[in-house]
Order: C-alpha cells, then sequence, then structure tokens
C-alpha cells in the first residue's frame, strides 16, 4: 500500500528535524542530563514539526539506550511506542476531545504509575481547542500545578495566544519557526533521489517558497507532483494551477501602461489554461510586494523577496510604477471577492481597477481626480475626465474646454438723488467708509483709461509656453527651463501625476547649475510624484533640452511664485471685498 510522503520520512530522531535545530539541541541536552520538564508547550505554524518532536521527546524519555538524546528506536520501549502497543504515550486531538469530562478523565489515569516504561506521556494536539470549555482548562491546570513525577505532558497548538496564561506559565515553551526555504528545497531534492524522480533544483526551490516554511506541506506538494516523468519548474506550475513568473510579470507590466485591453487578454489565456482567478491575483499581489519591498529597501531589500523573479525585472518594475500604487493595487486585489459565485468576473473586474484606478474609489483613484480638477481650474479649463473604458449606460458627458471671456466693465447704473430716494432710505443705513472705499477701487480698475486695451481670451495650448528673456538661451541660463521640462514631459507619465505636476500650486522647478530642485507645496504631490521613476523621466528630457547632464533634486517646500494672467488677478482683488457677489 502506497504511503504519503510526509509520512514515509517523518523524522525518527531529533538529528533528522530540519530547520528547528535551535529547540532540538536543547532537548538533546536535557535528555543526556535528566533536566526534564514535567510539560512542554511546542507552538507554531503547520508543518513545522511540532508533533513530530513530541513524539521523538516521548521515545527519548522512555528509551533504554539513549544515543547523544536521540532515541535509539531498536529497544523494546522504541519499538513499543512506534507502533502503539504500549499504552503509557497517549496522543489526544484535543479538537475532538475538548469536554471537561475528557480532561477529568485523562486526569484520574494519570495518577497510576506506568506499566512498562518509565514516563507516562500524553501529546495533547491542537491544544489551544480546549479554549471553547474553560471548564476543561481548569480541570488540566490543577493537574498541571502538582503532577506526579512519573507523568509529563506535551502541548501541541498553532495558536498560542489562546491558551491561558496560567498553563503557559507552567510549560516549557518552544516556539517552532518557519523552515528556511533553502533548507527546504535541499531536503526535497533528499526524498526524490531515495524515491528515484527526476526533480530539478528549480522546481524543488518553487515547491519551498510554496510551501510557505512548513515542511509537511513541501512534501505533499512533491508527492502532487510525483506523476509527472521529469518535475521541472513548468511541471509544479502546471500541477499546481499557477499562471507562472514570466505571465505574471507580463500582466503587471500590461496594469503599469494602463492597458486593458491587454490585461484581460492575458488574464483570459490564463483562465483559459485552467489557472484559478484567485491563484492569479495571488501571484501578482507577490510580485507587487516584491517590487515594493525593493522600491522602500534597495539594498537590504533583496533578502525579503520571495525569490521568483529576478531582480533585473524588479527593478524595472520598481522604476516604472509608484509606490501608492502599488499599495492601492495589493488593497484592491485583497478585496476582490474571488471566493464568490463569479471568481472570473471578481477578477476581470479588479484588473479593470488596477489599470484605471480612475474607475474605482481606491486612494490613488481620487487623487488623480483631485489633481486633475486642480490643474483645470487653476489653468482656467474645467474638462472632464478621460473616458473609461467600462461597460455600462452611466458615462460621465465630457466637457469641451472653452476659453474664459474677456473681462468687460459694467454698465453704469443711474444714480438717485438724495431728495429722489425712496422714504424707507435713511442717512443710518448710508454705507460705511470701507465699502465706499471699496467702491472707489473697482471704478478705478474698471475705468475707460484702465479697460482701452481688452484681455485676449486664453488660447488653448498643448502645454505652457517658457517666458524667456530676450537675448538669452533658456537652455543655457535655466530661464523657462522648468515651462519647456512640462511640455516635454506632456503624453509621457500619467495624466493624473502630469496635471498635478502642471499645477503650479503643487510643483515649481528652479535650475541652478547642473542640479533642478523641485519643490512640492504638499507631502501628498512629494508622496505621488517624488518617485525615481519621474526623475529619471526628467533627467532624460532634461538632457533632450540642454544636451547636459542635471541631476534632480525633490524637495518639500512652498512652490515658487508664478505670473497670473491680468483677468485672474483682477477677479482675485475683486473677491476681497464683502459687497461684491458674482453670478
Amino acid at each position: 500500500m502506497y504511503q504519503a510522503l510526509y509520512r514515509k520520512y517523518r523524522p525518527q530522531t531529533f538529528d533528522d528535524v530540519v530547520g528547528q535545530e535551535h529547540i532540538t539541541s536543547t532537548l538533546k541536552r536535557q535528555v543526556q542530563t535528566g533536566r526534564l520538564s514535567h510539560a512542554y508547550l511546542f507552538s507554531g505554524t503547520r508543518g513545522t514539526g511540532k508533533t513530530t518532536c513530541a513524539r521523538i521527546l516521548a521515545r527519548a524519555v522512555n528509551c533504554e539506550h539513549p544515543v547523544d538524546g536521540n532515541p535509539c528506536n531498536q529497544c523494546a520501549a522504541c519499538r513499543g511506542i512506534l507502533d502503539e502497543s504500549i499504552l503509557d504515550v497517549v496522543e489526544l486531538d484535543a479538537a475532538s476531545h475538548n469536554g471537561v469530562d475528557d480532561v477529568r478523565a485523562l486526569r484520574d489515569e494519570a495518577i497510576f504509575s506506568p506499566a512498562s516504561v518509565k514516563k507516562r506521556v500524553y501529546i495533547i494536539d491542537e491544544a489551544h481547542s480546549l479554549a471553547s470549555s474553560s471548564m476543561a482548562f481548569n480541570a488540566l491546570l490543577k493537574i498541571l500545578e502538582e503532577p506526579p513525577e512519573h507523568v509529563m505532558f506535551i502541548l501541541c497548538t498553532t495558536a498560542p495566544q489562546k491558551i491561558l496564561s496560567t498553563i503557559v506559565s507552567r510549560c516549557q515553551r518552544h516556539s517552532f519557526t518557519r523552515i528556511e526555504p533553502d533548507a527546504i528545497a535541499s531536503r526535497l531534492l533528499h526524498v526524490a533521489e531515495r524515491e528515484q524522480m527526476d526533480l530539478t533544483a528549480d522546481a524543488a526551490a518553487l515547491l519551498a517558497r510554496m510551501a510557505d516554511g512548513g515542511m509537511r506541506d513541501a512534501l505533499s506538494l512533491l508527492d502532487q507532483c510525483s506523476a509527472a516523468e521529469h518535475i521541472d519548474e513548468q511541471a509544479v506550475l502546471s500541477a499546481m494551477g499557477m499562471a507562472g513568473s514570466r505571465r505574471t510579470a507580463e500582466l503587471l507590466r500590461a496594469i503599469a501602461a494602463g492597458d486593458t485591453e491587454r490585461a484581460l487578454r492575458v488574464f483570459a489565456q490564463l483562465w483559459q489554461d485552467g489557472k484559478e482567478p484567485a491563484g492569479i491575483l495571488d501571484e501578482l499581489a507577490g510580485l507587487m510586494r516584491d517590487v515594493l519591498l525593493l522600491q522602500v529597501a534597495p539594498r537590504g531589500g533583496e533578502a525579503l523577496l520571495s525569490g521568483s523573479y529576478d531582480t533585473g525585472t524588479l527593478r524595472r518594475f520598481a522604476g516604472d510604477i509608484p509606490g501608492a500604487r502599488l499599495m492601492d493595487g495589493m488593497r484592491a486585489i485583497r478585496q476582490a471577492d474571488t471566493g464568490g459565485a463569479d471568481p472570473r468576473r471578481a477578477a476581470e473586474m479588479c484588473l479593470v481597477e488596477l489599470c484605471v484606478p480612475e474607475t474605482g474609489d481606491s486612494i490613488q483613484g481620487l487623487k488623480n481626480r483631485v489633481a486633475r480638477l486642480e490643474a483645470a481650474l487653476k489653468n482656467g479649463i474645467l474638462a472632464a475626465a478621460p473616458p473609461v473604458e467600462a461597460a455600462g449606460p452611466e458615462h460621465e458627458p465630457e466637457i469641451k474646454a472653452e476659453p474664459r471671456p474677456a473681462a468687460a466693465p459694467e454698465p453704469e447704473k443711474e444714480i438717485v438723488p438724495e431728495e429722489d430716494a425712496p422714504p424707507w432710505y435713511t442717512d443710518a443705513d448710508a454705507p460705511p467708509a470701507d465699502e465706499t472705499a471699496a467702491d472707489s477701487e473697482i471704478e478705478r480698475m474698471f475705468s475707460p483709461a484702465q479697460d482701452s486695451a481688452p484681455v485676449p481670451a486664453p488660447a488653448e495650448k498643448s502645454a505652457p509656453a517658457p517666458a524667456t528673456r530676450s537675448g538669452s538661451d533658456p537652455a543655457q541660463d535655466g530661464d523657462g527651463i522648468w515651462e519647456k521640462l512640462i511640455g516635454g514631459l506632456r503624453g509621457k507619465m500619467d495624466m493624473g501625476d502630469y496635471a498635478m505636476l502642471c499645477s503650479p500650486t503643487q510643483a515649481s522647478g528652479s535650475l541652478a547649475g547642473d542640479t533642478l530642485t523641485v519643490r512640492f507645496s504638499t507631502p501628498i504631490a512629494k508622496m505621488m510624484l517624488g518617485t525615481p521613476a519621474v526623475m529619471a523621466l526628467m533627467q532624460k528630457q532634461l538632457h533632450a533640452i540642454t544636451d547636459r547632464q542635471i541631476r534632480v533634486n525633490f524637495t518639500e517646500g512652498a512652490a515658487e511664485p508664478q505670473a497670473v494672467r491680468p483677468d485672474m488677478e483682477r477677479l482675485d482683488a475683486l473677491s476681497r471685498f464683502g459687497n461684491i457677489k458674482f453670478e
């Protein structure tokens, strides 16, 4: 009868346990010196060796001829514990024996001396399940407080926080950590060689990463792939129903470019190949996580990467995608309801939102909308958002840009003589002195001599025109370099980011020598625009303008004052008076 690999290759001694040397070495010394505790608490994630070490310890304390703290597995006591013929070593599943009556029966039985071994050992697996009944924990607490000399308790749990602190304080606790991927891959290659499997090193490394630190999960995954004659990375991806690093990178590349059609086409191919939507989005989130780690920790972050992608690919993505967009993307993936009735539709909606953030209610989408509106209002143009590639009957109507009309003088009003004033007008109702001064200011601003030349309406233009001094080269002395840079960046970066960069209230730049200092007025603007991708794009455009290598420096501070149009200056002056109302 075939036996699963994780059962066939379960460690039989402490030396066989992989990745938990900090625990096995301590237990071996305790067995050698006889300084054993009456209660142990083994905690950690699944598949890290908790129950295995508990069984090894139960044999080691009863072994007739221990070898360096390990059980010999040859004496009568070891063989009897292995074949479960010795009833003094009991293994209980607390998930199904969590009643107070079960614990009371255990307590009544524990007072009797062992029949054929030196110690009676109780291994309580999933001990946190006893928390469902406080009376069960209280019944166990009494015997843990005053145990007989011949009794040892070993509690194994994946949720130590659920165990009462009074229980934990009476146990010697050992925390099992996740096993390193390299150690798991080495063990898989050893098992594959014993089983005569053709397992490649790349496939073993991929299985080790998928196991998430659990040796049992890794052996189960290898067992699942054992049907293939040659187990390589592609065979593992096919057996697990995963997309693979190359196609996941292609999907993220489409998202970074905002190419919704391409992203949905890649997803459709993966769906046709039998990949699960939840698995596709999970791999995409893993890739985003690696890119984000490389952005925030470019030097020490490589040790934290999953290893599924080469560093060159990750660095290219880190330079193209802002960190805020990666964070919003991972949140959108986490909120996608791929476990519902229609996982494919949920995954497609998530991909559309990732490609076009304006379609969702994410923070990044709202930032892009606000930045676009601020830039449009500052330039005197109310522009609508671009059409969204989303199906539905409701679409925002496109509002075409229209030039603002030139300010025209108000028609003179007929002044009613004082003697002909209505009877309800009295001296007490006369305007105060400051309002009289305001009226004089208005008359001065709109006098015929002031407005003899009408203000021309602003013409539509693709980018702000650089204002250069006569007889100077803006590419050499820095005059107008910021306007030239803004004009050259049009169409080369995200629309929302470009709108914010164009806004004088959000960003401004000045060239001093070979350094262009870009000042952002708010922390949000610096977070969105002060990225390595924007910096590289600016340096490339500056080189094209000046034919020099100019360094870009991002800082936070008040934006430099920009020139204000005459009509906007007048409206701003009029808005200071309380008796003026615009309709």
